[in-house]
């Protein structure tokens, strides 16, 4: 059993800072990758950020320069700092993670329930 479980999401002003926190935890064997997705209101779940275990990142072209996302191996976790929020930004933030639970296994894709981030204005 693998739970991912976020923290962090809230309500701030525009130009105002947030950092979110996945923490993934159970019977994991190793992690690949870890992410970051979010859901607005009508809108599909687009990739916002993600970092490979050796620490290669790769950012959505909206969030460049503004989001910034780390990881410690040790403690399998995520982090997600977020700064200059724009109302635009307001949406569900996913935690997903790409690992495998024995040696041997398969490499499965995980998610966190979701936690909500609103931008005003």
């Amino acid at each position: 059993q693998v739970q991912l479980v976020e923290s962090g999401g809230g309500l701030v002003q525009a130009g105002g800072s947030l950092r979110l926190s996945c923490a993934a935890s159970g019977s994991i064997f190793s992690i690949n990758t870890m992410g970051w997705y979010r859901q607005a209101p009508g809108k599909q779940r687009e990739l916002v950020a993600a970092i490979i275990s050796g620490g290669s990142t790769n950012y959505a072209d909206s969030v460049k320069g503004r989001f910034s996302i780390s990881r410690d191996n040790a403690k399998n976790t995520v982090y997600l700092q977020m700064n200059s929020l724009k109302p635009e930004d307001t949406a569900v933030y996913y935690c997903n993670a790409y690992l495998r639970t024995t040696n041997w296994g398969f490499w499965k894709y995980y998610w966190g329930q979701g936690t909500q981030v609103t931008v005003s204005s």
